[in-house]
């Protein structure tokens, strides 16, 4: 029994963490228990010294030193305070207005706004709470669907688990030891064409079947009309954008399309702000406010995600910038008062305490993995599939998919990404597109019932029973929690489509090499300075990440 325990302990240590899992034990406190029982156990049966745990102390504050992990609650902190500070409200409001003379109006907006807030915040929980409080009652006031009002706020939702600053792409490049600049890069046009997708799906729907997605009432659209002033603003934006990109090709300045954008939005702007300013009337009311509603996100956009492609700053300091250009937002708008500070604060606490516990637990439970041999188990497991490359990243994706069901993507990405690393770079898969594959992958389990998160974050907000709308005085029904999950189907199998299309075309993400950020021999080499300790990190030396194809700790058998 002793040999057979001895010769099977990594399968056995891996069981006996699902057991615990499954139990309904934390999974920070699973992992580094399985990770000290298993040590103490190896002992026991000679397997390896006691000195061998002496390794853990380093490994623990390996995590507490990795800047990479800064940028989560970076992020969480610019995102909660955006969204308490009710920009979300602003966007929705001003997008309905401008969307809502067409078919599916409602939905477009949602869908723009899901965009434009996961390109800003990148917290899926805040982005459908917002979105289902604030467009939700509206939708049904107006005669919308309910499956279709439900399921189009999640889709867009989860738009923030894939567009960058996504909070998954920053673990999922962390975890598997490449660049976090890479990855943004990489997933930025599956993202767009992810959100242009369910736009086509509404506009299909709404071909098919008008009356569930009608347009806006005449009465409802506060903002009146006048898109043709607002096109003539967007042409303008546009010339000067290619304008200002094509003047800095030239000299070989990298990522010129951010500053030609970035230089089209200011000039848009600054029209806008003229025209409301000296009363020019050379706006409509309606695109003077889509102009000044816009910009602020975008600006913000352009301080986190374009400071970062241009090489200006790191993933963490982009984070930090974005943090501090959203305190000043909220303030600008007079909505920045101590509650809003301490609300946002608590919420990033709770995060980051969450994600550190996580990681703490996994790095725990990788010490003694290795030990036991388990990442020759993984590793022999894995690339014995049949298929190579494609039964593996079948394999894999389905396991993915099916544990996004049932446990947070945080917890999947430290306790299965590691296991992953050493048989893709055996196989030769490129490690940023797996990265975005499986981000995608993620955002679709998040909205399959019963267990889909988005799932759960819109039904904390829907109207359960029946309830008179203040505005127009009709009964509206109740949402129960069996139309949300009709509602999500649709959205899944376009997700589910996305995820093929990144499978089969590589390309959409690759592209990173050519515009992934770039640092300079000194930057490299001042990072790897603060963050790597020999022998103890994870893979490209980023201690955060639990590896298990890493150089061996002294041995003391």
């Amino acid at each position: 029994m002793t040999q057979f325990i001895i010769a099977n302990m990594a399968p056995i240590m891996f069981a006996s963490l699902i057991a615990f899992m499954l139990v309904g034990y934390p999974v920070s406190f699973s992992l580094a228990a399985n990770g000290l029982i298993f040590g103490l156990l190896g002992i026991q049966l000679g397997l390896f010294q006691p000195a061998f745990l002496q390794a853990l102390p380093d490994r623990v504050l390996d995590v507490m030193r990795n800047e990479v992990l800064l940028a989560i609650p970076f992020f969480t902190f610019m995102g909660l305070i955006l969204e308490r500070s009710r920009m979300a409200e602003d966007l929705l409001d001003t997008m309905g207005q401008l969307f809502g003379p067409v078919r599916g109006g409602l939905a477009y907006a949602v869908i723009f706004v899901g965009a434009l807030m996961a390109a800003t915040t990148g917290v899926v929980a805040a982005a459908i709470i917002s979105m289902g409080l604030i467009s939700l009652p509206i939708m049904l006031r107006y005669g919308y669907d309910q499956r279709i009002a439900s399921g189009v706020i999640m889709a867009s939702g989860t738009l923030a688990q894939i567009i960058p600053p996504s909070l998954v792409l920053i673990v999922v490049a962390d975890v598997l030891g490449v660049s976090v600049g890479d990855m943004y890069a990489g997933a930025m046009i599956p993202g767009l064409i992810l959100a242009a997708s369910f736009a086509l799906f509404i506009f299909v729907v709404t071909l098919f079947n008008p009356n569930l997605a009608p347009p806006l009432p005449l009465e409802a659209r506060t903002l009146g009309s006048g898109i043709t002033s607002l096109f003539m603003v967007i042409a303008v934006a546009v010339a000067v954008t290619v304008g200002v990109t094509w003047y800095l090709t030239a000299p070989g300045r990298q990522a010129p399309e951010v500053f030609g954008a970035a230089a089209g939005v200011v000039v848009a702007y600054l029209i806008a702000l003229a025209n409301k300013r000296l009363n020019l009337n050379l706006l409509s009311r309606l695109a003077t406010q889509v102009i000044m509603v816009l910009v602020p996100p975008l600006a913000l956009i352009f301080l986190v995600l374009g400071t970062i492609f241009i090489g200006l700053a790191t993933p963490t300091e982009g984070g930090a910038m974005g943090a501090a250009g959203a305190v000043v937002l909220a303030a600008i708008n007079r909505r920045l008062d101590f509650k809003t500070i301490k609300s946002a604060t608590e919420g990033t606490l709770k995060l980051s305490a969450f994600v550190m516990f996580i990681l703490i637990g996994a790095r725990v439970f990788a010490l003694t993995f290795y030990g036991v041999d388990g990442n020759i188990w993984v590793k022999n497991l894995l690339l014995g599939l049949p298929g190579g490359q494609i039964g593996f990243l079948l394999f894999v994706n389905l396991v993915v998919f099916f544990l996004g069901f049932f446990i947070d993507f945080f917890e999947i990405c430290f306790i299965l990404l590691p296991l992953i690393i050493a048989p893709a770079q055996a196989l030769g898969i490129d490690l940023v597109w797996l990265g975005v594959l499986l981000g995608v992958n993620l955002q679709t389990s998040f909205l399959t019932p019963p267990f889909g998160f988005a799932l759960f974050y819109l039904r904390s907000v829907a109207p359960k029973a029946d309830y008179v709308d203040k505005v127009t005085g009709k009964l509206i029904p109740g949402i129960s929690t069996t139309t949300i999950y009709k509602g999500a189907v649709p959205f899944i199998a376009v997700q589910s489509v996305m995820v093929f299309i990144v499978f089969f075309f590589p390309g959409i993400v690759t592209h990173y090499r050519d515009v992934g950020v770039k640092l300079d021999a000194g930057q490299v080499q001042q990072q790897l300075d603060n963050i790597v300790v020999p022998g103890i990190g994870g893979p490209g030396g980023m201690p955060g990440s639990p590896s298990f194809d890493m150089p061996p700790p002294p041995s003391f058998r």
